[in-house]
């Protein structure tokens, strides 16, 4: 470990402290099951709550058991989750990783992830179509309580303008991540992070007069210098 380490790893717990001061530690309610999650998650690519709830919620409707899900028709499938966008590229990836797990599990069940080392479960999870690091994790995290830290596109831009990590990419930020935050902060960190990134630390127009994280953040350094 490197006096590097050490300093991010503080800056880290500095970070999560004023996030934690700015929007509360957020509860654990009841999630889903893995399976659940699993396609919750493949439905939430490439956009957003609001379309991934009513994507699901039909989905769910139409077909209420996931092997009715598994065995349906394609046309079925990808007609139910249309409101999520990308229909004709998810409705297959569900279905190929439903079938995966009843494949190699003989069972619609992915609650064996939970006696697995993480990062075996993690391997297991990327090897299925459609599934890549964050959404892997995040069905570790969400659906099983595991230590795997999701990195999503506010989480990458929030901790690269911190200086938390480096100019690396959302796969690799995930190692990243997890290596500096404490496991048992992985919920509430990654959950705060999100929330500032909509609510503050935008893509575009970043509201840094208001942002609690200012002065440790090397992105507002950078413009405060441009800018003279």
């Amino acid at each position: 470990m490197t006096d590097m380490d050490d300093d991010l790893r503080l800056k880290t717990a500095k970070v999560d402290r004023r996030l934690a001061a700015a929007y509360g530690q957020p509860e654990r309610p009841e999630h889903l099951d893995p399976v659940s999650q699993l396609v919750a998650t493949i439905l939430s690519q490439n956009t957003n709550d609001r379309n991934r709830d009513v994507a699901y919620d039909r989905l769910r409707t139409r077909l209420p058991s996931w092997a009715e899900v598994r065995d349906a028709d394609l046309d079925l499938v990808v007609d139910a989750i249309r409101p999520a966008g990308l229909a004709n590229q998810k409705g297959p990836n569900i279905q190929e990783a439903l079938r995966t797990i009843t494949r190699e599990r003989s069972e619609l069940s992915l609650d064996f992830l939970a006696d697995w080392p993480v990062d075996r479960a993690k391997a297991w999870l990327s090897s299925i179509k459609g599934v890549g690091p964050k959404t892997a994790a995040i069905v570790l995290l969400f659906g099983l309580d595991r230590p795997a830290f999701p990195v999503d596109t506010h989480v990458h831009r929030v901790t690269k303008r911190l200086g938390l990590i480096g100019p690396v990419s959302r796969e690799k930020a995930h190692g990243e991540l997890e290596r500096l935050v404490p496991p048992e902060q992985y919920y509430a960190f990654h959950l705060n992070l999100i929330r500032h990134g909509r609510q503050v630390c935008a893509s575009r127009r970043p509201n840094c007069r208001v942002c609690t994280l200012r002065d440790l953040c090397c992105y507002y350094e950078e413009q405060e210098w441009a800018n003279g």
